[in-house]
C-alpha cells in the first residue's frame, strides 16, 4: 500500500468545513455513532492498555452507538449494546488545532491529539504506541471495497493520494467476529454511565466519563462480557491519575480556539514544550509516501 500524505492528514482530522461535497462519517459498523466526530481512530484492548501504561489514558474517548430495533435504554437515549449492556469502543481523542491541509489556509478543525498542526505528521508515528487502525489505514476500507478518505480527498482536491489500492497483508477488519471484548466492549452497568451519555453524544465528557470507559475496555476478557474487577479498579485509578502533556495540551488548545488567531507554529509552545514528541517533517523524510 502506497499512500501520499504530505500536506493531507485527511484520515486525522475533520475536514467536512473545507468539503464542497457532503462528507459521510467513517463508519465501521452497522451502527450509528452517538457522537459527531469524525474519523475517530478506535484501540483495541491491548492498545488501550498500553497507552494507559505509557501516562496517556487522558489521549482516550469512549464511543457508543444509537440502537436499531434492539439496544438499552439509558438516560432516555437507545443505545446499542450485547447482553443488555451498552457496547462501545475506545479511540484516540480529537481537539480542535489550527491546521492548513490541502493548501487552505490555517483554520480551527477538530484534529487527532497526537497529529502536530506545523508539519501534519502523527507524533506516535514508528512508535510502540501507534495504533492498528493508524497503521494500517485504508488497509480495511480497501480489504472491505470501502471509499477511503484518499479518495475522498483526491474528489475534492486535484493530486493523488491513495497510490496503490493493495491493503498490507496483516490487515483486519476492527470489527471481524472476535471483536467482542478486543475491538468492541460492553458496560456492565448501565446506570453507573446514565449521567455520561448525554455528555458523550455532545462531545463534552469529563476526564471521570472517560476514565470510566478506558478502565472497562481494559478490563475486558476476549470473547465475552466478563470483566476483571481487580484489572479494573486499578486502570481507572491509573487513568484518573493521568497528567499527560496530550491533556494539558488539549486545555490550552481549546481556550486558544475562543480567543486566538489559527497559526500552525503554536503547536511548539502548546505541545512541544509541554513534552509532545517530534515529527521529523517532510524534508527529514524525503518522500511523501509511507506504507
Amino acid at each position: 500500500m502506497d499512500v501520499n500524505c504530505e500536506g493531507c492528514a485527511g484520515c486525522c482530522l475533520d475536514w467536512r468545513p473545507l468539503a464542497d461535497g457532503v462528507l459521510n462519517h467513517e463508519r465501521q459498523g452497522p451502527r450509528e455513532p452517538l457522537d459527531d466526530t469524525y474519523n475517530l481512530a478506535l484501540l483495541r484492548r491491548d492498545e488501550v492498555r498500553a497507552f494507559v501504561e505509557a501516562g496517556l489514558a487522558d489521549a482516550l474517548v469512549p464511543r457508543l452507538w444509537t440502537a436499531g430495533d434492539d439496544g438499552v435504554t439509558v438516560d432516555g437515549i437507545d443505545l446499542a449494546s450485547i447482553a443488555g449492556r451498552p457496547a462501545f469502543g475506545v479511540g484516540l481523542r480529537k481537539v480542535p488545532k489550527p491546521v492548513a491541509p490541502f493548501d487552505h489556509e490555517p483554520s480551527w478543525l477538530s484534529t487527532c491529539v497526537f497529529l502536530d498542526p506545523s508539519t501534519l505528521q502523527c507524533r506516535i508515528h514508528d512508535d510502540e504506541l501507534y495504533p492498528e487502525t493508524c497503521r494500517t489505514y485504508p488497509g480495511t476500507n480497501l480489504l472491505l471495497d470501502v471509499e477511503t478518505e484518499c479518495e475522498r480527498v483526491e474528489r475534492e482536491y486535484s493530486g493523488w493520494r491513495l497510490l496503490d489500492d493493495d491493503p498490507p497483508a496483516d490487515t483486519e477488519p476492527l470489527f471481524d467476529p472476535g471483536a467482542l471484548g478486543t475491538a468492541v466492549f460492553a458496560h456492565p452497568d448501565p446506570g453507573r454511565i446514565a449521567d455520561a451519555v448525554e455528555r458523550l453524544s455532545e462531545g463534552e465528557s469529563t476526564r471521570k466519563d472517560r476514565a470510566e470507559f478506558v478502565a472497562i475496555a481494559a478490563a475486558a476478557s476476549p470473547g465475552t462480557v466478563a470483566i476483571a474487577d481487580e484489572y479494573y479498579e486499578r486502570t481507572l485509578e491509573r487513568a484518573l491519575d493521568a497528567g499527560s502533556w496530550v491533556g494539558a495540551a488539549i486545555e490550552k488548545w481549546e481556550s486558544l480556539e475562543r480567543n486566538g488567531e489559527a497559526d500552525p507554529s503554536l503547536a511548539t509552545s502548546v505541545e512541544g514544550e509541554r513534552g509532545a514528541p517530534p515529527t521529523p517533517g517532510w524534508e527529514s523524510v524525503g518522500s511523501d509516501h509511507r506504507d
